[in-house]
């Protein structure tokens, strides 16, 4: 069985690394992927969280920060050594069919931190402002996809890495934002 999951996500991951290739993503899909092009985005929430609540703002984005790092350490730390996945972009089976679009990296694959991370983040935000203001939901979840699905374009990760990965962020988010509901309830 596992076998047969490894086959369908080579084949899904070609399919939209190279099958969906065309010269606007190749564009795009590095900058989504890219930390420095959301600064503005990240910059935008610390800003809004510190001016429209104040101290619960400092609060907020502390735990920003905790879901970052809850993300980051199980993913990177965690997860990652104990299956040790090699990249679609260092996998040597692969290497007539990867475009090189950005550079690979040595790092292992399973599960995409970027994915994890950014679930992580977009969930967190969501549960915490959804009741304030319900576009959060869809823009957090596309912003959060956006960005792993470029993980997979650009070669450094296979589809099943971005998928646990988003499962792993979302569960993250989930619990920290019921931590944080637990610390803050007046919020």
């Amino acid at each position: 069985m596992i076998e047969s999951i490894q086959q369908f996500d080579v084949e899904l991951f070609l399919k939209i690394h190279r099958g969906l290739s065309n010269s606007f993503f190749d564009w795009l899909m590095p900058l989504m992927r890219n930390r420095f092009f959301w600064s503005p985005l990240y910059l935008f929430i610390v800003i809004f969280c510190i001016k429209q609540y104040k101290k619960q703002g400092y609060y907020i984005i502390g735990m920003v920060l905790f879901t970052f790092a809850m993300g980051d350490l199980i993913a990177s730390r965690v997860v990652k050594p104990l299956v040790s996945r090699v990249r679609p972009c260092n996998d040597l089976s692969l290497a007539n069919d990867i475009i090189h679009r950005v550079p690979c990296g040595s790092g292992l694959s399973f599960p995409s931190a970027h994915a994890t991370n950014h679930f992580a983040i977009a969930v967190f935000l969501i549960c915490i402002f959804y009741s304030r203001w319900k576009p959060i939901l869809p823009i957090g979840i596309f912003w959060a996809f956006i960005i792993s699905f470029a993980q997979i374009y650009v070669g450094v990760h296979y589809p099943v890495d971005v998928t646990v990965g988003a499962l792993l962020g979302i569960t993250i988010g989930i619990i920290c934002s019921i931590i944080f509901k637990k610390l803050q309830p007046d919020f």
